[in-house]
């Protein structure tokens, strides 16, 4: 049996995954034990790292609307979304821990894209964090790459939109949309977007094999907010209609500075990594889209 240590307790992505890997195998065939380690104090540093086989750091502050941060609030993002995991993985590494995965964001490349002008990042872009989020998440990275050596292999895996049972975000407002809104416009901005459940088999895969290096996991199709919400409201037996002439107002509104015009960008926006970038030799794309909706939708509540 394998043991994994998932730094962080109140994580979306870490609680996911641990049950995941709990839930893997049947019986006493059981292939993973998880333990979660809080970081809310320094009480972590007192844990005998050695016994585990694999780090999955999944600690940090989430990304939010920077407009509300103080200066002090921004620092924070240094401290936790890069200062401790460092330390973390020195710790990992010193007591003989054999893989150290990080979760790091797509958003290292930045995220303000406009309408009609997507970004499809591929394996010759280079970062560009344009938040303190992005920043702490990029420089974090680098430090943990330069601390790779053939015993202690660091796995930085750069997430995009997730989404899944139990979800928060902009997936939830979909939602909350999809059950009010019988149209939509008809913009199609694409988005790389990964179902909780492939990158649960995907850090798998990683914490089993993987070597040094950047991740870039998502679903085997690209989707749209508009296929989304068409894709809840089907499953609630509604129809949707997409209306063109509702986006030339949308593209206006969506070039005006604020929350409103970030959120439209957002929602509306392309943001894309080439397929060719998330393979790996084993499948981990395992839930495809409409499927990934059904789940997700049936389990909401939980």
């Amino acid at each position: 049996m394998k043991r994994v240590l998932i730094t962080g307790t109140n994580s979306y992505i870490g609680n996911a995954t641990g049950r995941y890997l709990q839930e893997y195998g049947a019986g006493p065939d059981k292939e993973y034990e998880v333990i979660y380690l809080s970081q809310r104090d320094v009480a972590w540093e007192k844990e005998d790292f050695s016994k585990y086989d694999c780090v999955l750091d999944v600690t940090g502050i989430a990304h939010v609307d920077e407009g509300k941060l103080s200066e002090e609030e921004q620092k924070q993002y240094m401290k936790i979304n890069c200062d401790l995991v460092v330390k973390t993985a020195e710790k990992a590494k010193r007591e003989g821990v054999k893989r150290f995965l990080f979760c790091s964001s797509i958003l290292v490349y930045g995220g303000n894209y406009s309408i009609g002008r997507g970004v499809q990042i591929t394996k010759d872009t280079q970062p560009c964090p344009t938040n303190c989020y992005g920043a702490s998440k990029w420089q974090a990275e680098q430090r943990l790459s330069a601390m790779e050596t053939e015993d202690f292999k660091v796995i930085r895996l750069r997430i995009p939109f997730v989404y899944g049972p139990g979800c928060k975000g902009n997936y939830k407002l979909l939602s909350k949309w999809a059950g009010i809104l019988p149209v939509f416009p008809s913009i199609p901005g694409t988005k790389s977007m990964i179902y909780i459940e492939n990158l649960s088999e995907c850090i798998r895969l990683l914490a089993e094999m993987g070597e040094s290096g950047v991740y870039f996991p998502q679903n085997a199709t690209y989707s749209s907010s508009a296929e989304m919400l068409m894709q809840i409201r089907k499953l609630q037996g509604k129809k949707t209609y997409l209306w063109s002439w509702w986006n030339p107002p949308v593209r206006v509104l969506a070039k005006l500075p604020g929350r409103g015009g970030k959120l439209l960008r957002k929602i509306f926006g392309t943001f894309v990594y080439d397929k060719d970038m998330s393979v790996l030799p084993e499948n981990y794309q395992l839930v495809d889209f409409e499927e990934s909706i059904r789940r997700t939708e049936r389990k909401e509540d939980l």
